[in-house]
């Protein structure tokens, strides 16, 4: 992981390991699936190993404010994720490469990495989006009460912290993946009355 967290520096990183001489894969695992915001000429269902999707990232961006601030998903240390790749043409790449770190690294919160990903057709190695749990953006796990608050009330640029949970829980069991916590997450949602004239999440 870089010391430097600087936004640019990370990209120039990213963008040397990528090499622009080749397709650009991209793992999502949460809002990457229903909302990519770039051009990709594939995409595919994956597997990656060693890491697993948490609700645990503190958002003052995206999903919150510094005052009121949400949760999104990043990938952590441990277990492994299901999720999709995308391939972006390697003549597209640069281009969609730097719309993606717009999106995704305002504030050069994620540890960006090169990662192996298993698909039918075969491995690829994909950029994802990690976090570490020694970042000041990894709060660890919640309880309940806090999540509900954070629920009710954090809000940022792209929406809230509750239409996030809800979209992505949505997404995933389109795509046919499960994903137990973010699925009791819905129902913590709905038993506290948070889903009026919201999306519904069919969960058991």
């Amino acid at each position: 992981m870089l010391d430097d967290r600087d936004p640019a520096t990370l990209f120039d990183a990213a963008h040397a390991r990528w090499g622009a001489d080749r397709d650009l894969w991209v793992f999502g695992y949460a809002s990457l699936i229903w909302r990519p915001e770039f051009e990709a000429a594939e995409r595919r269902p994956a597997l990656l190993h060693g890491w697993h999707r948490s609700l645990q990232m503190y958002s003052s961006v995206n999903r919150g404010t510094p005052e009121v601030p949400g949760l999104v998903c990043a990938l952590v240390s441990g277990g492994s994720c299901r999720g999709v790749v995308y391939r972006v043409e390697r003549e597209r790449g640069e281009r969609e490469l730097r719309r993606l770190w717009a999106r995704e690294m305002p504030d050069g919160a994620y540890d960006p990495r090169w990662l192996p990903c298993r698909t039918a057709e075969g491995n690829v190695e994909a950029l994802a989006f990690t976090l570490s749990r020694r970042s000041p953006h990894h709060l660890g796990r919640l309880g309940d009460a806090q999540v509900v608050e954070v629920l009710r009330h954090a809000t940022g640029r792209f929406g809230t912290t509750l239409d996030y949970l809800l979209q992505t829980a949505a997404s995933l069991r389109d795509c046919g993946i499960r994903d137990r916590e973010l699925e009791r997450l819905v129902t913590l949602a709905r038993r506290h009355g948070l889903l009026t004239g919201r999306i519904q999440v069919d969960v058991p």
